[in-house]
């Protein structure tokens, strides 16, 4: 009785405030509907920005904002795009329907985007063949990917060369896979492409490997920092699952 009574009074707490602060009246159901979450999720967006004002704060609200509304930021992007469909606006509606798994869709922004003087841009050559993989693509995706390669430094990058191991391998060419992901894991900061890797050894009969592969970002993940905890956590998730699946 003691945490119903605790949370209907901080519920209505967080009610007071939405008020008070002209927030939408959606706020006062959500709040009301969904005791304690709701409440939480209110505090994080609106209440705990104002205490503290710092940038942990601002990721807090947005991972939150995010998980309330995954459409938001392909919604914003679209109305954007509708409005001004300039690249840059059908790069950032690419890169949300992408993160919605809209490959298809997001395949056809970037390949629309690189028209005339943007045809070889890295940026959008990269978007589009990353969607292609996506795809099962892998055939036109390569031939993007190498084409990005004579583009320098620019064209050579670790997420160039991730997609680059996932066609290859896709495709049987498994000494070029392991090439790039090898090359990947030694420049891409985080864990995506360790946890890549761990899984072609594991599928290319390299167990032990790909086991120690997911010893070592075990230890990686504790030593990684707070706001990229997250992230990191998926990845190893990643790995470790499909690691499982194929024991």
């Amino acid at each position: 009785m003691i945490l119903i009574g605790l949370s209907l009074l901080f519920s209505i707490t967080m009610c007071v405030h939405a008020a008070k602060s002209g927030r939408e009246l959606y706020w006062i159901f959500i709040i009301l509907g969904l005791q304690p979450v709701g409440g939480l999720v209110y505090f994080v967006i609106a209440v705990l920005p104002e205490l503290t004002g710092g940038s942990t704060a601002r990721r807090l609200r947005a991972t939150a904002r995010d998980a309330l509304d995954p459409m938001r930021a392909y919604r914003e992007a679209k109305a954007a795009c509708d409005d001004s469909p300039t690249v840059t606006n059908r790069m950032r509606l690419a890169t949300a329907a992408a993160g919605l798994g809209r490959h298809d869709e997001a395949e056809a922004l970037y390949r629309e985007a690189a028209q005339g003087i943007h045809a070889d841009d890295p940026t959008l050559m990269l978007g589009r063949a990353q969607a292609l993989v996506e795809l099962h693509r892998y055939e036109e995706a390569l031939d993007l990917l190498e084409a990005l390669g004579s583009h320098g430094e620019k064209g050579r990058t670790p997420q160039a060369a991730i997609a680059m191991g996932r066609a290859y391998q896709a495709l049987g060419r498994l000494l070029e896979a392991d090439d790039a992901y090898e090359w990947a894991t030694q420049r891409l900061p985080g864990l995506e492409a360790w946890a890549r890797y761990a899984v072609f050894l594991k599928e290319t009969g390299r167990s032990d490997e790909a086991e120690a592969i997911m010893a070592d970002l075990e230890k990686r993940l504790t030593k990684t920092r707070a706001h990229f905890r997250t992230e990191a956590r998926q990845w190893r998730d990643f790995a470790a699952a499909r690691l499982q699946n194929r024991a």
